[in-house]
């Protein structure tokens, strides 16, 4: 089993940051990709950014340019830097990890840009 522990969220105007970090632990294995999607209020789970274990990104088209996933193998944790943040962004972000074949989540944190 793996769990994931999101921290960083809050409550931010539009145009500033936020810095969103996620920490597994458990039975993690080197080999995995890691990521954030983002759920706001009546709306689908949708994906924000992903990074393999050897640092290949993958982001939205909408926050490319504003928002940077990166991962540390080591601590076994995953960051994403939030610039540039619009009223849009806000959601509930949830850290996933895709292992041997299974998909796990953490609880998620809120994210809220106020206009």
């Amino acid at each position: 089993q793996v769990q994931l522990v999101e921290s960083g969220g809050g409550l931010v105007q539009a145009g500033g940051s936020l810095r969103l970090s996620c920490a597994a632990s458990g039975s993690v294995f080197s080999y995995n990709d890691m990521g954030w999607y983002r759920q706001a209020p009546g709306k689908q789970r949708e994906l924000v950014a992903t990074i393999t274990n050897i640092g290949i990104t993958n982001y939205a088209d909408s926050v490319k340019g504003r928002f940077t996933i990166s991962r540390d193998n080591a601590k076994n944790t995953v960051t994403l830097q939030m610039n540039s943040l619009k009223p849009e962004d806000t959601a509930v972000y949830y850290c996933s990890m895709v292992q041997r074949g299974r998909n796990y989540w953490g609880q998620g944190t809120q994210v809220t840009v106020s206009s």
